[in-house]
């Protein structure tokens, strides 16, 4: 039997001021089940990463949630998924990049950004070659991709660093290149 393919999913644990991200991150969840793969995120039931949990086991996919048990507190307990309760921040965040065969990043605050830096300095230092793909909802990520092309023009990042990312409008565009990415 094949294995199930995983994308990990880095967002929001609040909904933001848009409708559009609520939305993004529903079609998200609906595309992964649909593409048959596994979701696999930061286990809370807020935010943009519960719609996309939910979305994605409600259209019959499978989820995997990594949480802290200080964090079950304020971000709730998607009871319905896989639910991996683990002590720190830094374990959840190696079990996610470890469980996931890609990341598909959508909007989200300080600790999205976290994790979105901690994917991207570990692939530029080799430790993972898994494709990365960003969710443009609304402009959100202009102002990132501007700094770090920033940092490759200054000298801070090699050239061509942000060529191993791609940025997409669309969530069933975005997962199909990562699902893609993962095959060849």
């Amino acid at each position: 039997m094949a294995k199930v393919r995983s994308i990990g999913v880095f967002c929001g644990s609040a909904t933001g001021r848009s409708p559009a991200y609520v939305k993004a991150a529903r079609a998200a969840g609906q595309v992964i089940a649909d593409r048959k793969a596994r979701l696999v995120y930061g286990g809370g039931d807020v935010g943009l990463m519960g719609q996309a949990a939910h979305a994605a086991l409600e259209a019959g996919g499978q989820v995997l949630g990594v949480i802290p048990e200080f964090m079950i507190a304020t971000e709730g307990l998607y009871e319905a998924a896989e639910t991996r309760i683990v002590t720190t921040m830094s374990i959840r965040k190696n079990m996610l990049i470890e469980e996931s065969d890609a990341f598909l990043i959508m909007p989200g605050g300080v600790g999205t950004l976290e994790e979105v830096f901690d994917v991207l300095s570990r692939q530029r230092l080799s430790q993972h070659d898994k494709p990365v793909a960003f969710l443009e909802v609304e402009g959100f990520w202009e102002p990132f991709f501007k700094l770090l092309y920033r940092t490759e023009k200054e000298g801070f990042t090699p050239d061509g660093f942000h060529d191993h990312v791609s940025v997409h409008d669309d969530a069933g565009e975005a997962i199909d290149r990562l699902l893609r990415e993962i095959s060849d």
